[in-house]
């Protein structure tokens, strides 16, 4: 099986794509707040981005 070729061209792309169609939000929170939000997602098994989209859009649709 040929070996595959490690290129950062791929990753440049994925980059340029995703500063065009996204931005991005930053919030500090509590260390023990973000730790059991890190742990409930995980066992819910639900990306910490979609909770914050969902909340977004919800917020939106008031």
């Amino acid at each position: 099986m040929p070996e595959k070729r490690k290129t950062t061209t791929s990753t440049a792309v994925k980059m340029r794509y995703n500063n065009k169609v996204y931005s991005t939000i930053s919030v500090r929170l509590h260390k023990d707040l973000v730790a059991d939000f890190k742990n409930k997602c995980e066992t819910e098994g639900v990306s910490q981005a979609e909770i914050v989209r969902k909340a977004v859009e919800a917020f939106l649709n008031q």
